[in-house]
């Protein structure tokens, strides 16, 4: 597994993204997360920031759509430039359409499980994504604690990656830093969305290498 780093721009300074973006030139992408105040008690930014942001940068845009109809605006998303599209198995209708439409604007299509649902009713659609995130807090809000009990999901979600042939990365989002990323990384993931752990730190370009050297450590035991 290769690891990839997803610097949160939730943790960033919003009014200044195109500088914070620079801060990470080492970064693998940049996490963008979407919530529209209905799936999730809080609201973030959209499409046209995600527009302005894909013009002021070269990194990949890493969308998360934590949003009531997601079926409705995650093509609009790969539209405007995302490299990743993920949406919400708990909100989609038509998730197989949703990430079949994704990947056919030329995104990856990713699907993402809150903290309580279990991945094993989801593994018929292995085949329809790219990548699957396994939320490590409740959604909604950056700089929460790092909940222990989803890494025996993370674990049984890398066996049915595996089992499907190992092309699907299996990211972590959520509280994850220098004291709980080795866990997810011997637990599977290899995608890790890290928030106030990068932009939190004085230098957050040392902070990803830092991050990125403790899950290869964690991989080599």
């Amino acid at each position: 597994m290769a690891v990839q780093i997803s610097p949160s721009i939730l943790a960033a300074d919003f009014a200044r993204l195109a500088d914070e973006a620079a801060a990470v030139p080492n970064a693998d992408w940049l996490h963008v997360d979407v919530m529209d105040y209905h799936f999730v008690p809080n609201l973030t930014l959209g499409l046209p920031v995600v527009e302005a942001l894909r013009k002021a940068t070269a990194t990949p845009l890493d969308c998360h759509l934590m949003i009531a109809d997601p079926d409705r605006w995650a093509p609009q998303y790969a539209e405007a430039g995302a490299g990743s599209v993920t949406i919400h198995a708990e909100a989609a209708r038509a998730p197989i359409r949703t990430l079949r439409e994704i990947r056919s604007l030329g995104a990856r299509a990713g699907l993402a499980l809150n903290p309580a649902t279990p991945v094993d009713p989801y593994a018929d659609l292995l085949g329809e994504i790219d990548m699957l995130l396994l939320m490590t807090v409740e959604p909604g809000f950056g700089g929460q604690k790092f909940l222990d009990v989803v890494l025996p999901k993370v674990r049984r979600a890398r066996e049915l990656v595996e089992r499907h042939g190992g092309r699907i990365w299996l990211q972590v989002d959520g509280g994850v830093d220098a004291g709980t990323i080795e866990r997810c990384a011997q637990a599977g993931a290899d995608v890790f969305v890290a928030g106030s752990a990068v932009y939190g730190a004085s230098d957050p370009q040392a902070a990803v290498d830092s991050l990125r050297a403790a899950a290869n450590r964690a991989l080599a035991t």
